[in-house]
């Protein structure tokens, strides 16, 4: 069964930094993009970085550009987002989602979600 496993969530200070983990089994991690999404309570989920599979394209939402790094390594079948300098609005459950799109058809599965909290 297709698994998407995340890891490394927690409480930190503005200006810290996270690494977020997602540890993909079941599906062909290689042929897959990956992407992470976050959402805030009360707010919809939005993207946040995406990573081709082959790992040579990546794009970011505006606000995290600078200060997020998405990385993948399809040898381990897992995709990384490190947040540096966090701030108190980049407190959001964080989502991996797995995608391939063929014409107009898209393929995606999704992790559980880890809360961040960034607070003094």
């Amino acid at each position: 069964q297709v698994q998407l496993v995340e890891s490394g969530g927690g409480v930190v200070q503005p200006g810290g930094s996270l690494s977020l983990s997602c540890v993909a089994s079941g599906f062909s991690f290689s042929k897959y993009a990956m992407a992470w999404y976050r959402q805030a309570p009360g707010r919809e989920r939005l993207f946040v970085a995406n990573i081709v599979s082959t790992g040579d394209l990546i794009n970011y939402l505006d606000s995290v550009k600078g200060r997020f790094t998405i990385s993948r390594d399809n040898a381990k079948d897992t995709v990384y987002l490190r947040m540096n300098n966090l701030k108190p609005e980049d407190t959001a459950v964080y989502y991996c989602k797995a995608w391939r799109a063929e014409r107009d058809k898209t393929y995606e599965y999704w992790g559980q979600g880890t809360q961040v909290t960034v607070a003094t």
